[in-house]
């Protein structure tokens, strides 16, 4: 091949004819060769197909180490090209024909255009291939990486974070990051760069988090407020991993109130309102955290509301999830009852499926150990749902019901609105009852189905401090 001929795309059955042309200039051509060679392999490899290129990259690994600076940096320029493109099929190859060492050993001494492209292409080599990762981590990388970013310009600094980002997905990396004190790196790199790399970032401070120690230091540091701005910005992976990562950390008592005021609980309700199941999980779980405190339980009650009153069943369905969880907070008899959710559960109760009814009487159990509660049930047509529920209905279905009748049966405003079932002689009212009575007598001070949790309890509970 003449290097100094430009190879034309005018024959794209054989790209691998083509391509094969540079390997000999490549590896046995003149300094002047080569570096043309390189560069056209470049601008070629966006258009070949993977299969004609990865017979050249050994070749170009090598030269990553050459000892001529422009082939080097030619070198750095085409192997970033290749780790980048789509699905990553080549950060394999490169990193196992031992691209990384040499990559830390040029970055020290590297600068400017050079740095760039060798810190590009090591963020891509560790952000798509777990293995790399264990080997930059091997050969020191992680004291290389912090050593950058404390020194680093504004334009290395972004992939300089990527790396850390997916180093962090390596549990001995995130235990080193922590006695270095470098978790603030981490949480900038929540909001600075690819995405891939934003949700890695986010990924490791999520488990991180899960320590109660650096659960504090991440409270302390700020990662609250960079994780609510991925999933304001993220794509659903992101809103996910972000939002699972901001549930965590909110079980820590200083992060309660500042997650929900800084707008954490629209974007949970996007996430329930959202197509993944994973999502509306993390969005329960984590709104009956944040409800311990009771302005957020508002808040939250006001916004699950408007979900019931919808049509996404999957959505309302979540949302009875976790108005059957905080009905049992100590604060929550006038918040569920104030937000007008009464009404629409047992419109639900009425007319939902089988498993949403479930849940439904569940939280009307909960909510009956309250008399304004009772009343406010009574006059929305519970009682007699409750009671219609001993007519064929699941066992799950009549026990809470059951629970439920028998505190209105011990209001006097409703007792004799009870004894009606007892009356008809529902033998699986009669059953339940008995069942429910024996637990009563067993344990008095404690409600089979009453959770009361406060703010105060959280604070005092060393799993969430």
């Amino acid at each position: 091949m003449n290097p100094d001929m430009q190879i034309v795309e005018d024959d794209v059955t054989n790209w691998e004819g083509k391509i094969s042309l540079f390997y000999p200039v490549i590896t046995r051509g003149c300094e002047r060769q080569q570096l043309r060679a390189i560069y056209e392999f470049a601008r070629l490899s966006k258009l070949a197909p993977d299969s004609a290129l990865y017979s050249v990259v050994p070749a170009l690994v090598v030269h990553l180490g050459s000892s001529h600076p422009s082939i080097r940096e030619a070198t750095a320029f085409a192997l970033c090209r290749l780790a980048r493109r789509a699905g990553a099929p080549f950060c394999p190859i490169i990193g196992q024909h031992g691209a990384i060492s040499i990559i830390l050993g040029l970055l020290p001494e590297s600068s400017d255009r050079f740095r760039r492209s060798l810190l590009r292409l090591l963020s891509a080599l560790v952000a798509f291939y777990g293995p790399n990762r264990i080997t930059l981590a091997q050969n020191n990388g992680l004291d290389v990486v912090l050593e950058l970013i404390t020194s680093c310009s504004d334009d290395t600094r972004k992939p300089l974070l990527e790396i850390l980002s997916a180093m962090a997905m390596l549990r001995e990396v995130r235990r080193l990051v922590i006695n270095a004190g470098a978790l603030s790196f981490l949480i900038e790199a929540i909001s600075l760069g690819r995405m891939i790399s934003r949700i890695q970032a986010a990924h490791a401070i999520g488990l991180l988090g899960v320590s109660k120690r650096v659960r504090c230091m991440l409270a302390d540091s700020g990662a609250a407020l960079a994780l609510l701005q991925l999933i304001r910005e993220g794509n659903q992976s992101a809103k996910i991993t972000a939002g699972n990562a901001l549930g965590i950390i909110s079980s820590h008592v200083d992060c309660i109130r500042p997650v929900a005021e800084a707008g954490a609980i629209p974007l949970y309700i996007e996430l329930l309102e959202g197509p993944d199941p994973l999502g509306r999980e993390i969005a329960e779980d984590v709104f009956c955290i944040l409800a311990v405190a009771e302005e957020n339980a508002v808040l939250i009650a006001e916004q699950l509301v408007r979900v019931l009153r919808g049509s996404d069943e999957e959505a309302k369905s979540g949302a009875v999830d976790v108005f059957w969880d905080i009905a049992g907070y100590k604060h929550s008899f006038p918040v569920v009852r104030d937000s007008g959710a009464i009404p629409l559960l047992i419109e639900i109760l009425r007319n939902g499926n089988v498993d949403i009814r479930v849940k439904v009487v569940g939280t009307i159990a909960q909510l009956s150990y309250e008399e304004a509660n009772r009343r406010a049930l009574a006059e929305a047509g519970g009682i007699p749902l409750l009671i219609d529920l001993f007519n064929g209905a699941s066992e799950e279905l009549r026990d809470y019901a059951t629970e439920a009748l028998m505190n209105f049966g011990e209001d006097p405003t409703f007792r004799d609105l009870v004894n009606e079932a007892n009356d008809m002689n529902f033998p699986a009212f009669v059953d339940a009852s008995g069942r429910r009575n024996h637990i009563s007598t067993s344990n008095e001070d404690m409600p089979s189905s009453m959770r009361r949790l406060s703010i105060e309890q959280l604070t005092s509970d060393p799993d969430f401090s």
